[in-house]
């Protein structure tokens, strides 16, 4: 795909969102109940555009974008609606729902690394350390785009040389453990991106990084989008990364997206007590050494056989007594693109529990 067919693609129907989750829940058996690790997820990603879905770890950020291509452990009890559009095949009928295929199957396996693909959070463990970088690349190239071997290795060549990595033919015929953990990060999103993917799921990309590779490794991203015309889900916990990167933000917590807005928006008017939190112990540059930053008391629930209430309920303080913990909190729209899940911006709703 050139550069101008990418564009074009992108701004083809910028009304239909490539994907669309909508009402999903996963939940989980354990021995002492049932866990609901994802509840009632909605969120759309538009072609071309990035969403970040931000939140502390366990809050079902990593088992949201993999139940998008089908790969949660088997324990995984998983409902809702995932459409995904494939216009892009030249088909009339109407998006399919990802959810509704056989996990195992011919048609989920068309789409996972050729129209939606994932770069994990540890490349150390998502590649094989049994075979090298080149033919783990090589093969899903041959499984989505060529048969032919010489082409299919040229194709992984140019895609190492694109996330910048040198001497391509000697790193080729290397193992995972030879590479540094800033250019497994890049043959990683080298073989992500191999198919020339629509949507790119980014699971905490930059995490095992230091700064300098980070930096280098969004820049990258974001460079590779621009060419390659890609929306990208990217999950993360860090707010500089998500301010840097998105369009749109998902702020989730206990398994629920309790905010989602414009970047922009997010940053400067929250609305949500636990986003307000989380902006509020970020560090910023130039501010006084003396100053402590905030941090939000008390620790996040386990989600088990839980009473229907506001998650945050204990550790937020403008809580109101009766109400929040009363039952479930409804998702209120604030305008046209921001949405929040609290009863602080809902008279009605606050009422009715009344």
């Amino acid at each position: 795909m050139t550069t101008q067919t990418a564009q074009a693609a992108c701004k083809a129907d910028d009304g239909q969102p490539l994907l669309s989750v909508q009402d999903l829940k996963i939940r989980i058996q354990m021995d002492n109940g049932v866990m609901q690790a994802v509840d009632g997820v909605d969120f759309e990603i538009k072609k071309g555009k990035t969403l970040g879905l931000v939140g502390e770890s366990g809050c079902g950020k990593s088992l949201t974008s993999r139940a998008i291509i089908g790969i949660n452990p088997k324990e995984c009890e998983t409902t809702g609606v995932i459409k995904y559009d494939l216009a892009s095949e030249g088909s009339a009928s109407d998006p399919i729902d990802l959810l509704s295929l056989d996990p195992k199957g011919k048609r989920i396996r068309s789409i996972r690394g050729n129209k939606i693909a994932m770069i994990f959070q540890e490349p150390m463990t998502a590649f094989s350390p049994m075979y090298t970088i080149g033919n783990q690349m090589v093969e899903m190239i041959r499984i989505h785009r060529t048969k032919n071997k010489k082409e299919a290795k040229k194709i992984a060549l140019e895609m190492l040389g694109k996330v910048g990595i040198s001497d391509q033919e000697k790193r080729f015929d290397q193992y995972p453990h030879e590479f540094s953990g800033g250019m497994r990060q890049r043959a990683m999103i080298a073989m992500a991106l191999s198919c020339n993917p629509e949507l790119l799921i980014a699971d905490e990309p930059t995490t095992a990084l230091d700064v300098t590779i980070q930096a280098q490794v969004l820049e990258l991203m974001q460079s590779l989008q621009r060419e390659f015309g890609m929306a990208i889900l990217l999950v993360t916990h860090d707010l500089g990364i998500i301010a840097e990167m998105c369009d749109e933000v998902a702020v989730m917590y206990l398994g629920k997206i309790v905010e989602q807005a414009p970047v922009r928006e997010i940053f400067y008017n929250p609305k949500h007590p636990y986003t307000k939190g989380l902006l509020k112990s970020m560090p910023r540059l130039g501010g006084e050494k003396s100053v402590r930053l905030d941090s939000i008391e008390g620790s996040v629930p386990m989600p088990i056989d839980m009473p229907p209430m506001c998650g945050f309920y204990e550790r937020c303080t403008d809580r109101i007594e009766g109400v929040c913990n009363a039952r479930s909190v409804p998702k209120t729209r604030i305008s046209d693109d921001h949405s929040v899940r609290c009863f602080l911006y809902s008279d009605q709703q606050r009422g009715e529990a009344q």
